[in-house]
């Protein structure tokens, strides 16, 4: 096995060089405000602002120094200290032994398989099935898709032949949500694999990805648990097709800049992960903490948490930022986007009960503080708008003037000030806009990628488009993000429900339920800031908008039509699409084929107590175990309901009960078969 060149311990200079970068950058912008305020001393509405002001500079620092660095390396095209570069030869231990775990609640059936499929053929194009076997934990509480999932199963099974084994389990009660459906995978067959790889219901990765990661975790002893980024895929989309563009675009910086600092001290994201297993079960037993959701109980977001307790005994977790061949969906709306960063807050928000838990390493503690400050950031800007509108109205008291007619865009600061604020705006505005600037350069350093975003005029307009598009829904995205924080605050919980990930329109009542409120204050604060204070009205324009316009811009945004056409001129393109890589050409072929499970007429409840090999399958895949007698006059009752009404009557949970009980089932698949025929009451339920 190789080791790495500078003895397993990451260079000790890039965390101060780099967090001495952020703190210069934000004290420097903080000092240039805190001098125009210094004119008559600092009232306690400018010392809010000052606070504010730097919090939201230290923020907005740390992003854009990783942007700046990751820069810097990418455009080297050289990092001697990258995970990636220590990859231990071929063969591999025959005890090398993966599983891939995809955990699944409610999900399409029909993609998650394809999905699966696609991942095993790129294996077996690669050679490395010897090395990887797959599993199927299900929590899916829904009948339909319950015995959908089983069919699938089966038909993946005939497909691939026994080449990969591939094992399906639908757990009885999912306690615990997706932390206890991997640790019921952990304690019942995590022993016989040294790794184990995390995928997510939407994931998709190359085979030859896959059996690089086994090939890191084989060279490196004390490596945990390592990381590959997802690059979004396979939406149509105007809104997913730009963010696709975005992250494929700006993403490459960013992770090559966070890797800079954390190294060894990698975060997990939750999927496209490989960890090793011993090390996972022996050191990431979650508490429950203390109190109610949303702050207490079962941890949400336990994959930060997961990571830092890796660390804090030891191991080492690592992103592999430079590695391709990891996929993964958004969602295809900005509701849907909402609904899932709307999960994530609460998550992350609960994390304030863990960042002072003993024994975090300090980068660990930074990584929970980030995922907090990235819900909180979006309310303190907020606050700061507001205040620097109060702010603006009592100076206007002031009778001083600042513009010169209603349309001049730059204000006429006191001499002595002007240009220490001129020189706040364009720091500001640097930070925020050079990394775009800094990841469309670093594209046009090289043409055979260029080609496929389109060649360099079509991929710079798609980049000024992304741009247009983001600021438009920076506002949209601050007033969701901080009516979240408020709820969480308050203690409003939320129903963890299946994400939403096929492509649709949103539709006007839908885009009013969710942006009436947004375009309610984006048209007050217009009306307040014009006529109070109008100077101050010009520059909250870019903000106003939109809110103003989130209605048809949420519309417009999940627009199909709009998506297929800046691909067809090869807009807003990303070289997945222009050039395929086979994982993904196999998705498209299967989800585009003719699938006769997905044309069934009857209901899979329905197939379950009359199909004869749907029924046996079914039967052979339920645990055994026994009934109390009040649970079986309980069935007992279901099934004389189902008999003479019919299985409307039914609700989800009582069709689940029949469905987990053999005995039920028998006693239904015979009646069934021994009625004269399929009519009466009876055909109710087979129709």
């Amino acid at each position: 096995m190789s080791c790495f060149t500078y003895s397993g311990s990451p260079p000790r200079w890039r965390r101060p060089i780099f967090f001495t970068l952020v703190i210069l950058t934000a004290l420097f912008a903080v000092t240039l405000l805190a001098s125009v305020y210094q004119k008559d001393g600092l009232s306690p509405l400018e010392i809010a602002l000052l606070i504010l002001y730097a919090i939201l500079m230290a923020w907005i620092s740390f992003s854009f120094w990783a942007a700046v660095i990751g820069f810097i390396l990418q455009i080297r095209d050289s990092d001697r200290f990258a995970i990636s570069n220590q990859v231990a030869p071929l063969p591999l231990d025959g005890e090398a032994r993966v599983a891939l775990v995809m955990p699944v609640y409610n999900e399409d059936p029909r993609r998650v398989f394809a999905g699966l499929e696609s991942i095993c053929l790129d294996l077996l194009r690669n050679d490395a099935q010897s090395h990887f076997d797959l599993f199927i934990l299900s929590d899916t509480r829904d009948p339909e898709l319950w015995i959908e999932e089983e069919l699938r199963w089966q038909k993946l099974n005939r497909t691939l032949q026994g080449k990969i084994q591939i094992f399906y389990r639908n757990r009885k009660e999912n306690s615990a949500r997706k932390v206890g459906n991997i640790k019921d995978y952990i304690h019942r067959w995590g022993g016989a694999y040294r790794y184990t790889l995390i995928l997510d219901a939407d994931s998709v990765m190359r085979g030859d990805t896959l059996l690089k990661m086994l090939r890191i975790m084989e060279a490196n002893p004390k490596l945990a648990l390592l990381q590959v980024p997802p690059a979004p895929v396979g939406k149509e989309s105007l809104f997913a097709r730009i963010l696709q563009f975005a992250s494929s675009v700006y993403g490459p910086i960013f992770t090559a800049g966070l890797n800079y600092w954390q190294m060894a001290e990698g975060n997990y994201w939750g999927h496209n992960a490989i960890f090793r297993t011993r090390a996972f079960s022996e050191t990431c037993g979650l508490p429950r903490l203390p109190g109610e959701e949303p702050f207490g109980g079962e941890i949400f977001s336990h994959d930060f948490i997961e990571a830092a307790m890796l660390r804090r005994a030891g191991w080492q977790v690592w992103l592999a930022y430079d590695m391709t061949g990891s996929y993964e969906e958004l969602p295809p709306t900005l509701i849907d986007y909402a609904k899932r960063d709307r999960r994530w807050c609460q998550g992350n928000l609960q994390h304030t009960k863990l960042f002072f838990a003993k024994g975090w390493h300090p980068i660990n503690r930074l990584h929970l503080g980030m995922g907090i400050m990235s819900y909180l950031a979006s309310p303190l800007w907020m606050l700061f708008l507001v205040l620097t509108g109060v702010d603006a109205y009592l100076r206007s008291q002031q009778q001083q003037v600042y513009f010169f007619g209603h349309y001049t865009l730059f204000p006429t600061w006191p001499e002595t000030y002007s240009v220490e604020m001129g020189t706040v705006l364009v720091v500001t505005l640097v930070m925020l806009f050079l990394p775009k600037i800094l990841a469309i350069t670093l594209l046009l350093t090289r043409p055979e990628q260029l080609k496929e975003y389109g060649g360099a005029l079509r991929a710079t307009l798609s980049v000024l488009l992304e741009t247009v598009i983001s600021v438009l829904l920076a506002p949209v995205l601050m007033l969701f993000q901080s009516k979240f924080v408020v709820a969480i605050l308050l203690r409003s919980n939320i129903n963890w429900a299946t994400q939403q990930r096929d492509d649709h329109q949103t539709g006007l009542l839908d885009a009013m339920a969710a942006h009436a409120g947004h375009t309610l204050l984006g048209l007050t604060a217009a009306w307040v800031s014009y006529y109070y204070v109008n100077n101050f009205f010009w520059w909250l324009i870019p903000v106003l908008l939109g809110m103003v316009l989130s209605i048809p811009l949420s519309m417009v945004l999940s627009n199909l039509n709009l998506g297929k056409l800046l691909h067809k001129y090869r807009f807003c393109l990303i070289p997945e699409e222009s050039n395929p890589p086979y994982v993904l050409q196999q998705l498209h072929r299967l989800m585009q084929q003719k699938d006769p499970l997905h044309l069934a007429e009857q209901s899979r409840f329905s197939q379950v107590l009359i199909d004869p090999p749907i029924h046996a399958l079914h039967l052979s895949m339920l645990p055994s175990g026994s009934n109390s007698k009040r649970q079986q006059h309980h069935l007992s009752g279901l099934i004389y309901q189902l008999l003479e009404e019919g299985e409307e009557s039914l609700t989800i949970k009582e069709k689940r009960a029949l469905l987990s009980d053999r005995d039920a089932l028998r006693k239904l698949h015979l009646t069934t078969w021994s009625l004269p025929a399929l009519d009466g009451d009876f055909g109710r339920v087979v129709v």
